[in-house]
């Protein structure tokens, strides 16, 4: 039985009702559910599926009923039943690129889902888990600000080659709800505010939102941006090409290369910042090197994100797990302050971030968008 937290003022001054919502994040070999009071977290789990046991599967799609009943027996047996919530709410998948919000799980998203349509991810489950756990219950299911939010200036997708153009992907769902979480901070809203947005984790996507929109950010995802603790970032066109032709690479071989073995990884031989900076107090200079510049292309992309707006920044955010770090929050805070105001939030909960954007739907703060 879940103990509910009292009624809330909501965002315009209405006395608002306390919801009950389930949130839903399906990762590679997991999936993380937890039970939110408004935003306030009563209890969360992260149910670790065990890599044999997916293997059973043909395909990530194929692995829905079984992630189900995982969820269930999970809610069963810690004594919280399905009737006791107000709103179900996912993690998006790889849908095709839309404007940032909570989107209400419709057949068309979960016709996309199902057939894989914009690419295979186990993020794509998430709306189905949450519409069928939803329909049980007849209460709504969300999606919220799904990793291909597309809000870009028409003048941000062009690049050198007319058969490239930038798609958008980053990490929207934290990034908004931080932008959200600052602007609530400064008593202001966030379609008043112009911030630059930097998450820093094992990808690092920097954004810039004017007045609820992200008008620029980086695609870390596909190779662009600072390096990160395992992605290569931006790196130079001709030599890379050269690299490639010189290994004769196939697209796995290449993959690997821009995301998941770039960056510290490939420099230093690991992705954990804190054995990196244990190295540097140990006098290790060309570990220091790489991580300086490491921050130090974080710095010029989040003073980039700057130009749409002509330098007119109100915050700077800094959020995800490297903003845990004192080095690299000192050192880019000396780099980046004489641009605006620095606050910091560091990790990230995308489970709470999840619950915010449903609540900010159910309580009228904020339209609910539809998938078409």
């Amino acid at each position: 039985m879940i103990e509910r937290v009292s009624a809330k003022v909501s965002e315009k001054g209405n006395m608002a009702m306390a919801y009950t919502i389930l949130t839903i994040n399906p990762g590679s070999t997991s999936t993380k559910i937890g039970v939110y009071n408004d935003a306030v977290e009563f209890w969360s789990e992260k149910i670790i599926h065990d890599t044999g046991e997916l293997s059973r599967f043909a395909s990530v799609n194929a692995q829905y009923q079984h992630r189900l009943d995982k969820i269930k027996e999970k809610l069963r047996h810690s004594g919280v039943g399905l009737s006791e919530f107000d709103a179900f709410v996912a993690r998006g998948g790889l849908l095709k690129p839309v404007m940032g919000g909570t989107y209400a799980i419709n057949e068309g998203m979960l016709a996309d889902l199902r057939e894989s349509r914009y690419g295979t991810h186990a993020s794509n489950l998430g709306a189905l888990l949450a519409q069928s756990l939803a329909m049980e219950m007849h209460k709504p299911a969300f999606i919220v600000d799904p990793v291909v939010v597309d809000e870009l200036k028409p003048v941000a997708r062009i690049t050198g080659r007319p058969e490239i153009k930038k798609r958008s992907i980053f990490h929207a769902l934290n990034q908004k709800a931080i932008a959200h979480r600052l602007a609530n901070q400064v008593n202001r809203p966030y379609e008043e505010l112009t911030l630059i947005v930097a998450h820093l984790g094992g990808g690092i996507s920097v954004g810039c939102h004017n007045k609820g929109r992200v008008i620029e950010v980086n695609n870390s995802l596909d190779g662009e941006g600072p390096f990160s603790p395992e992605r290569a970032g931006t790196v130079q066109a001709a030599q890379f090409a050269e690299l490639l032709f010189t290994l004769n690479l196939d697209r796995e071989r290449v993959t690997k290369l821009l995301a998941g073995q770039g960056g510290l990884v490939a420099h230093l031989g690991t992705n954990d910042v804190r054995e990196v900076e244990n190295r540097i107090t140990a006098g290790d200079d060309e570990v220091k090197l790489i991580y300086d510049a490491m921050i130090y292309q974080i710095a010029r992309f989040i003073a980039a994100a700057a130009v749409p707006v002509s330098g007119c920044v109100d915050y700077i955010a800094i959020t995800g797990g490297m903003a845990h770090s004192e080095y690299i929050i000192k050192e880019l805070t000396e780099y980046i302050s004489f641009i605006a105001p620095v606050k910091i939030f560091p990790g990230e909960d995308e489970l709470k971030a999840l619950a915010e954007g449903a609540l900010r739907v159910l309580r009228g703060d904020e339209e609910c968008r539809e998938y078409i």
